[in-house]
């Protein structure tokens, strides 16, 4: 894809400027890491002992939300794969939790207790300027606890961050990895949620709630579903702008908008700024009908401009 600035009607083409280094990209994503990936930054290289190979990982992050680490590393090379070193990373983690909490307090300054931790939603996250197609049709499994982003540099100082897409992804993993001992360690523990998850045991009324709401939101464009242990997330250019519970008599919805953004004439939305809530932003608002969604739908629009 060419990209070219317009200046005065004319238009001039704006060149890839690629990373020399890892460690450019490190530098960069370390600094920026809750804008880019909405995580907390932990360490820098960090380093788990005792196993039968040291282990070194790029960066240590933590998902806030989710109350789970996540390990993030930088890739130049097109050779390695990124299944069986996500999986050898997990399982490095699942066996030396302790280390991973030991880490988080000291670096943090906080108290993560083990309990506090959801090993269940640990997940490995590959940085690359590229990555193959053989890498990219490699992570097109349903319940994948790896991701993949592209990241490039270009002349005029823009940066563009891309997470690699699973195209309807329906088989799991397990299917193809049958004796992987890594894997099937790494399964036992860790779960990769779909939005069919959230949707079973629900009654009929609300799927078709949710149905009609689904719809119209994805009318928005460009927008990805995300389902976690807790809602379902409606995502643009990897950022969240609306997440939906789905509950058995109605649907709970939050809107990723910070307090006084949402402009919100009926004052449907309740301000949960400061009170302990699952989804993103400070807004919350609760359906049970269709009788509001055209007005509803104009309040997720706000939070969806604000990550376009």
């Amino acid at each position: 894809m060419s990209i070219f600035q317009l200046k005065q009607n004319s238009l001039s083409q704006i060149k890839e400027m690629p990373f020399k280094l890892e460690r450019e990209i490190q530098g960069l994503v370390e600094k920026n890491l809750d804008i880019l990936l909405g995580l907390e930054f932990v360490k820098s290289e960090f380093t788990i002992s005792g196993t039968v190979q040291q282990l070194r990982i790029d960066t240590l992050a933590f998902d806030l939300k989710n109350k789970a680490f996540v390990i993030i590393e930088y890739k130049q090379d097109k050779s390695f794969s990124v299944v069986d070193q996500g999986y050898a990373y997990l399982s490095v983690m699942l066996n030396n939790k302790a280390d991973f909490i030991l880490e988080y307090n000291e670096s943090s300054g906080k108290v993560l207790k083990k309990a506090d931790v959801d090993w269940s939603q640990s997940r490995v996250i590959f940085i690359s300027q590229a990555f193959t197609p053989y890498q990219k049709e490699a992570i097109n499994f349903k319940d994948l606890p790896i991701a993949l982003w592209e990241i490039k540099r270009f002349s005029n100082q823009t940066i563009s961050f891309e997470e690699i897409r699973k195209l309807n992804a329906t088989e799991s993993i397990k299917t193809v990895s049958a004796g992987n001992s890594a894997v099937d360690s790494v399964s036992k523990v860790v779960v990769v949620y779909t939005e069919n998850d959230r949707l079973k045991d629900i009654p009929e009324d609300i799927l078709e709630l949710y149905g009609q709401l689904r719809e119209r939101i994805l009318e928005l464009g460009n927008v990805e579903i995300k389902a976690t242990k807790l809602y379902v997330a409606f995502t643009v250019n990897g950022s969240n702008f609306t997440d939906i519970a789905i509950q058995k008599k109605a649907l709970k919805l939050w809107i990723n908008l910070s307090k006084g953004d949402l402009e919100d004439p009926y004052k449907l939305a309740r301000d949960v700024a400061n009170i302990g809530h699952h989804g993103n932003g400070d807004y919350q608002l609760s359906i049970s009908s269709a009788d509001k969604l055209d007005y509803i739908i104009t309040l997720i629009k706000q939070g969806y401009q604000s990550k376009v």
